[in-house]
C-alpha cells in the first residue's frame, strides 16, 4: 500500500536531511503505531506518505505511484480518492457547517462518494454520529466547535468514503478517556471495515497494544543515527 525507499528529505535551507529512511513498506489493511519524541519528524513523514510534501531523493509510492512523478493537480486528485488524513490542526474550513466539512472529500472525489453506502450525505451523518457529535451541532460553522469536537469532525471527514490509507496525527489530543476509547474504536473499527492501512501517530504509547506493528521513527531515520 505505501511504499518507501531510500527517502531523504529537508526543509529548504535547513543544509541537512531531518529524514533519511531506507526502506519501509506497509501492507494494505495493518495498523500501525509510529512514536518518537517530539521534533522528531513524525509530522513531516506523514506529509510525505500523503503526497503533501515531496522527498529531496528517493520514493514515496501509494498503490504502486511515485507521488513526485505527479504534477499537483492530479496529487490532489489521487490523495482526495485514496488518502483520509487527520491533521494535527484539523483543517477544517471555518465557515462551512460540521456536515459540509464531513463531505469536502466526497465533493472532490467521485470514488469515495461512490463508496458510501446509500448517500454521501447519510454516510457523513452516521459518521458523525458514532463520533458522538449531536445532531444539533450538524448545521454550525466548525469554527463553533470546542476543540476536542473539532477532532471528531476531522476524524469522520477522514474517514468518509473508506479510502484505501488514513493517516492520523495526534488524532485523540484533545480527547478524555471515554471519547478516547470510543474513538479508537470506531477509528479502528472503520478501517478493519473497509480494508483501509491506518498509519498513526501518537505520544499516548498506552494506546500501541491496539496495533498490529508499532514503528519507532527515531530507529528508522538515519538522519538522525
Amino acid at each position: 500500500m505505501l511504499r518507501l525507499s531510500d527517502l531523504r528529505y529537508g526543509w529548504p535551507g535547513a543544509g541537512h536531511d531531518v529524514l533519511h529512511i531506507e526502506a519501509l513498506h506497509l501492507a494494505a489493511g495493518r495498523t500501525v503505531f509510529l512514536h518518537g519524541p517530539s521534533g522528531c519528524g513524525k509530522s513531516t513523514l506523514l506529509g510525505l506518505m500523503a503526497g503533501v510534501l515531496l522527498a529531496r531523493q528517493g520514493q514515496v509510492e501509494l498503490l504502486g505511484q511515485d507521488w513526485a512523478a505527479l504534477r499537483g493537480g492530479r496529487r490532489d486528485a489521487r490523495r482526495a480518492d485514496h488518502v483520509g488524513v487527520i491533521y494535527q490542526q484539523f483543517n477544517l474550513l471555518p465557515y462551512l457547517t460540521v456536515l459540509d466539512n464531513v463531505l469536502l472529500p466526497c465533493r472532490f472525489s467521485k470514488l469515495r462518494a461512490s463508496r458510501c453506502a446509500g448517500s454521501p450525505a447519510a454516510a457523513a451523518r452516521s459518521l458523525l454520529q458514532r463520533v458522538a457529535l449531536p445532531p444539533a451541532l450538524w448545521t454550525r460553522r466548525a469554527d463553533a466547535l470546542s476543540v476536542g469536537q473539532q477532532q471528531r469532525v476531522a476524524a469522520a471527514r477522514a474517514l468518509i468514503g473508506a479510502p484505501e490509507v488514513v493517516i492520523a496525527d495526534e488524532p485523540t489530543s484533545a480527547l478524555d478517556g471515554p471519547l478516547r476509547d470510543d474513538f479508537m474504536a470506531l477509528l479502528l473499527g472503520a478501517c478493519a471495515a473497509a480494508g483501509s492501512t491506518l498509519v498513526f501517530v501518537s505520544h499516548d504509547e498506552r494506546l500501541a497494544a491496539r496495533f498490529d506493528e508499532r514503528l519507532s521513527l527515531p530507529a528508522l531515520n538515519e538522519a538522525r543515527a
